[in-house]
Parts: C-alpha cells; sequence; structure tokens
C-alpha cells in the first residue's frame, strides 16, 4: 500500500510538474510572441519614421499654387518657415518680426536657410501688396490666429515660390525660455551690436563686441529682436538670427543635453506659439539629425538683396518705406538652394 501510494504521489507530483512546464511554456511562448511582436512594431515605426519614408507626399500649407508649380519634391526633404513674432501674452494678433524659410535635406545633412526681411513687399490675397508684417496682424484680427499664420506662409509661398509643408512660430519669451532650458548658449556675434529697442529697458545701451559670448536667453532674445545699430538693419538681423540657431543647435547635440531633451519636448508649448509639426515629425526629423549633425557646416545661411522704397500699401492705405527684394537674385538662389 505504502509503495502503491508513494507511486501514485509520484504520478500526481510528475503530472503536476508537466502541468506547470506546459504552463510555464506557454508563458514563455507568449512572452516570446509578444516580445517578437513588440520588436516587429518597433522595427515597422522605426522604418516608417526613417526620413526617407516619412517625408515623402507632404501636405502643403495653404495648398498647392500655381507658383510653386516647377518645385520637385523629393523623399526626406521638406521646407519649413520658422516664424518670430512680437505676440504678447494675452494678445489676439501679433506681427511678424522675422522670418527664416528652411530647406531641410536630411538624406545630404544640409539646412539651407534664407531670412526674409519683415518689411518685404508681398502680395495678400484679398488686399493687394503690403509689407510681410502685416499679413499674419490682418489675417488674424480679420479670421483667427490660425488663418493668420497660414496666411503670412501662403505670402512666403508666393514670394518664392517654394511650396512649405511646416510652420513653426515662436516669440521673445518662447526663445528665451528654449535657451534657459538649455542652460544658455554659446553664440558667435558678426559684429558690434548696441542694444537701441530692447524688450527691457534695462538692457538699453549694452553693447557686445564681435566675438563669442556665452549667454542666457533673455540676451539671445535681445540680440536677435535688434535692428537699428547693426551693418544693414534686418540683413544684419538675419545674421544674428543664424549664429543663435546654431549656437542652439549645437547645445542641443551636446551628449550632456540628452538628458534634458524630453524635458524640452513636454515644454514644447513654452517655446513654440503654434506648429503644424505632429510628435512623429520630430522624432523623423531627430532620426535624420542623428549622429551626424554638424551645425556649423551643414546650416547654411543665403541673403537676397534688395532696396527700400517708398510704395503704396494696399492694406493700409498711404504709402510707406518697403523692401522690394532683387527679382532675379531670389529666383537664382531658391532654384539653387531650395528646389530639388
Amino acid at each position: 500500500m505504502v509503495r502503491k501510494n508513494e507511486s501514485g504521489n509520484s504520478r500526481s507530483t510528475l503530472r503536476k510538474s508537466k502541468k506547470r512546464h506546459r504552463v510555464l511554456r506557454v508563458v514563455l511562448l507568449s512572452l516570446a510572441l509578444l516580445l517578437i511582436a513588440g520588436t516587429a512594431y518597433g522595427f515597422f515605426e522605426y522604418h516608417h519614421l526613417k526620413p526617407k519614408n516619412h517625408f515623402k507626399n507632404l501636405t502643403v500649407v495653404g495648398g498647392s499654387s500655381k507658383k510653386t508649380g516647377n518645385y520637385k519634391e523629393k523623399a526626406g526633404t521638406f521646407n519649413v518657415l520658422l516664424i518670430g513674432s512680437d505676440a504678447r501674452k494675452g494678445d489676439a494678433a501679433s506681427h511678424t518680426d522675422s522670418m527664416v524659410l528652411i530647406h531641410a535635406d536630411l538624406n545630404n545633412h544640409t539646412y539651407n536657410m534664407l531670412s526674409i526681411p519683415r518689411d518685404t513687399r508681398v502680395y495678400m490675397q484679398g488686399y493687394g501688396y503690403t509689407k510681410l508684417t502685416s499679413v499674419q496682424y490682418i489675417s488674424q484680427v480679420k479670421q483667427g490666429e490660425k488663418k493668420g499664420i497660414i496666411s503670412a506662409v501662403q505670402a512666403v509661398s508666393n514670394l518664392t515660390g517654394v511650396p512649405i509643408h511646416y510652420y513653426a512660430e515662436t516669440n521673445y519669451w518662447g526663445l528665451q525660455y528654449m535657451v534657459d532650458a538649455l542652460g544658455g548658449i554659446e553664440m558667435n556675434v558678426p559684429f558690434k551690436v548696441t542694444l537701441t529697442h530692447p524688450w527691457y529697458k534695462r538692457n538699453s545701451g549694452k553693447t557686445f563686441a564681435a566675438g563669442v559670448h556665452k549667454l542666457n536667453g533673455e540676451m539671445v532674445a535681445e540680440l536677435t529682436h535688434e535692428r537699428y545699430s547693426l551693418p544693414g538693419t534686418d540683413y544684419g538681423r538675419q545674421q544674428l538670427q543664424q549664429a543663435a540657431l546654431i549656437g542652439i543647435a549645437k547645445k542641443i547635440m551636446q551628449p550632456s543635453n540628452v538628458t534634458r531633451l524630453p524635458a524640452l519636448s513636454r515644454s514644447l508649448s513654452k517655446f513654440l506659439i503654434a506648429t503644424n509639426m505632429s510628435t512623429e515629425d520630430m522624432v523623423s526629423v531627430g532620426l535624420g539629425v542623428k549622429g551626424n549633425f554638424h551645425p556649423e557646416k551643414q546650416i547654411k545661411y543665403r541673403q537676397v538683396k534688395g532696396q527700400s522704397a517708398k510704395m503704396y500699401d494696399d492694406l493700409l492705405k498711404a504709402n510707406n518705406s518697403q523692401i522690394i527684394l532683387n527679382k532675379n537674385e531670389l529666383q537664382t538662389t531658391i532654384k539653387k538652394y531650395f528646389s530639388n
């Protein structure tokens, strides 16, 4: 009897052991399938977000127009308009203070930039010719914040003949927050600058010699806002904006700042007033520049000269000073650096 019980117990123990092993195998198999599925999904997402796959058949802000008909789109490239406005908290509308058109080629790691002066003469649908700085303001007053941005983007697109896929707008405080979140930047100031119309009165008259300066957010924002003490006024401001963008890009890509990036992304609303770039778009850009980003070599700054002239402003119904960009120079620059 004892042996039978022992034998029965042994058989019972064996059955239980086999059952546990079957359960364990099922659990392990399930985990393996989940890992495989997760890896496959991750691979799909990585594959999907690679710039050549992600940036293709892009939507144009405001829709395509006849003036952008000669543009040939290429996978892995896109055009984005950076807008710097004078928006203050609580304002329903704002003027465009600066605009930078960027043609990003993530295949060849080149980023061509063209700053467009705020007083550039442009055509505004439904109104006629006016200053670029007025387009966003009037459209926002009449049709709301988003429509104002789209109108400004369309005005730049019509001026350059380039379709614009993305926009990102910031203001004085957004730029200040970003630089401070990075712990300040080094900015290579190309010429002597004296602050003549700063945001803060305490900074009036401050002077910066040409050369590299370590600056906080307030000083970077003040420098990129200055015009009147600069060689070429708006054109001098463009060079300062380029220096600031390069300084920010270099700081972001430092290994020590990798841990700051999640916090920066969560605080995006502090830096940007508006953008149509999705999280996926930004991740894809990150994949494109990862490990091969050298701002001073890859960010190329282009300028198109213009002449200041007293012109009739159809919007304001009066003569004012406007900048007329050299049409031939603009077309040559766009064809060479901003078209595919």
